[in-house]
């Protein structure tokens, strides 16, 4: 078996067997990789503490000739331990995990993905704030292809009077021509932020009701885009 390193961040892991475990990681290199990491979840492994969701680490691994290599050696290139500490940033990271394994797809490499996951996971570690994780999600969106026009009406380039999101057609729309889900000018302002390059000036925003209807607004088209609904999303709504 061919031996490999490549960086990468877990998305998520499951159990094998009495004492391994299956970690999936989205790589610098190769996209989305599954291995194993064999006797992971013995107290006295050597790395079973560092292939936890959202860890960042360095890896080494075996190719395997079936579908799961094998991790040999994993070590953190980052502690980001708020993201241990706190409920509410945890929630936000496994959504953002979830929305990207869907993404990630095994054998095409991606280094624009890895690096956006990168940058989301240490701004849900910096910045605390609910609209981290939509941000995230409108950026994901807009690198797949299906970003949101913001600036004016998708139908008559009105500039003032926005009033809905049209998530299919892919933008707001003016009250002449309104259509989909209300939004308010408050969250008209915040999408603006996020999505003209502007993310520190959203993310310092105080927290109100804005920033909810804005997080409401990221989920329904991430999953829309998805088709399918995101588990961490909701349970985060839970805990609130």
């Amino acid at each position: 078996m061919a031996l490999y390193r490549d960086v990468g961040v877990v998305l998520r892991t499951y159990k094998l067997g009495e004492a391994d475990r299956i970690i999936v990681f989205c790589t610098q290199g190769r996209g989305k990789v599954r291995a194993v990491a064999k006797g992971v979840r013995k107290t006295k492994s050597k790395f079973g503490s560092r292939l936890e969701p959202g860890s960042h680490v360095t890896l080494q691994l075996y190719e395997s000739r079936g579908d799961l290599d094998i991790v040999s050696q994993a070590d953190l290139v980052e502690a980001q331990s708020a993201l241990r500490d706190d409920l509410e940033r945890m929630g936000r990271a496994a959504a953002m995990l979830e929305a990207v394994d869907q993404i990630c797809q095994e054998g095409e490499v991606n280094p624009g993905l890895y690096d956006m996951l990168v940058g989301g996971l240490r701004a849900v570690a910096n910045w605390d704030t609910p609209l981290v994780a939509p941000a995230f999600f409108f950026k994901l969106l807009a690198a797949e292809g299906v970003g949101l026009h913001v600036e004016t009406c998708l139908v008559c380039d009105e500039v003032d009077d926005l009033v809905a999101l049209d998530v299919d057609g892919g933008g707001l729309r003016c009250r002449t021509h309104r259509e989909g889900i209300a939004v308010t000018p408050q969250a008209v302002t915040i999408l603006r932020l996020i999505l003209g390059g502007r993310l520190p000036n959203a993310l310092a925003l105080p927290v109100g009701p804005a920033t909810f209807e804005v997080d409401h607004l990221a989920s329904s088209a991430m999953e829309r885009h998805l088709d399918r609904r995101l588990r961490s999303l909701h349970l985060l709504d839970h805990q609130r």
